[in-house]
């Protein structure tokens, strides 16, 4: 299909994906033909697929404004998934607004990690801590049937969106949720845990200005900064999961890709051992790995 037709009225599924692929790249966004097609699609209720097969299909104006309106918010550096309302992590579709932070891609390295250390049968206690749209305890709950998962968040708002996603995926008595502090929102019945995992606030005060907009200006500040090195709550996580754990317990969490020095000296000054830092999909420190010691006392 020729995309060399000039734009104008009529204005077919093509020409709009030029044109707005075009005024995308002028505001400096990073995706903007997928940005443009995801747009589109959602108007029409289709798969990004199908608009590669009606090229031609001219849009009747319902449709022309409202995706005009989606476009304006998009050149405005809302994030794409804010717009949608959803947002896919390890092949499920996730609930997203504004409340919580984005899932990335990235962040499945840490549900891969946890997997690898259980059986497909294992049972035990696993808490996803900060777990906002309940990503990663979604994500594993789908994967270990025997498993019991709890999942923590401060707002009651992120955890509201958070029970939703568990419902949608049928996981809603899978996974109880709890408001509350890091450790301090879990109720005592559930110590000691087998597993601690986490995708902290763990951005420097440093990059707050040199992150995208789309980050910086629309998701929650408290889900991405943490202090001048970005490991305010990595500090008061790492002794809490260390009491909470059984002896063999892991503690996983995501860190930031200069963090990975200094995350290794807070776990071994708590006694963790078998201490690891595993790559993302870009080879950048992304999850650090620790088991408590199985002879330990505390």
């Amino acid at each position: 299909m020729s995309e060399d037709k000039p734009l104008g009225p009529p204005w077919t599924i093509l020409k709009l994906l030029r044109w707005t692929t075009d005024f995308f790249k002028q505001k400096g966004i990073d995706s903007p033909r997928l940005d443009a097609e995801l747009l589109l699609a959602h108007v029409l209720d289709v798969d990004r697929i199908h608009l590669y097969t009606q090229y031609d299909r001219p849009l009747i104006e319902e449709e022309l404004s409202t995706f005009r309106a989606l476009v304006k918010r998009r050149s405005r550096r809302e994030p794409c998934a804010y717009i949608l309302g959803s947002r896919e992590f390890w092949s499920l579709e996730l609930a997203v607004d504004p409340r919580v932070l984005i899932p990335r891609p990235d962040t499945e390295v840490l549900v891969e990690t946890v997997l690898k250390l259980l059986d497909t049968d294992s049972a035990g206690h696993l808490v996803d801590i900060g777990t906002g749209s309940g990503a990663i305890a979604i994500a594993v709950a789908s994967e270990r049937p025997l498993l019991q998962v709890a999942a923590t968040d401060t707002s009651e708002d992120a955890l509201d969106l958070a029970r939703k996603n568990a419902s949608t995926h049928q996981l809603e008595e899978r996974i109880s949720f709890f408001e509350g502090d890091l450790l301090d929102a879990l109720p005592g019945t559930w110590l000691p845990l087998d597993f601690v995992v986490s995708n902290p606030p763990y951005v420097e005060e440093r990059d707050r200005d040199d992150i995208q907009p789309e980050v910086r200006d629309f998701e929650p500040a408290n889900a991405l900064f943490a202090g001048e090195d970005g490991l305010d709550v990595i500090r008061r996580l790492i002794p809490q999961a260390r009491l909470s754990l059984r002896p063999g317990g892991y503690l996983l969490f995501e860190i930031g890709h200069r963090q990975a020095e200094a995350v290794r000296d807070l776990l071994a000054t708590q006694d963790f051992e078998d201490i690891e830092i595993i790559t993302d999909y870009g080879d950048r420190d992304r999850v650090a790995v620790a088991r408590k010691p199985a002879a330990s006392s505390a």
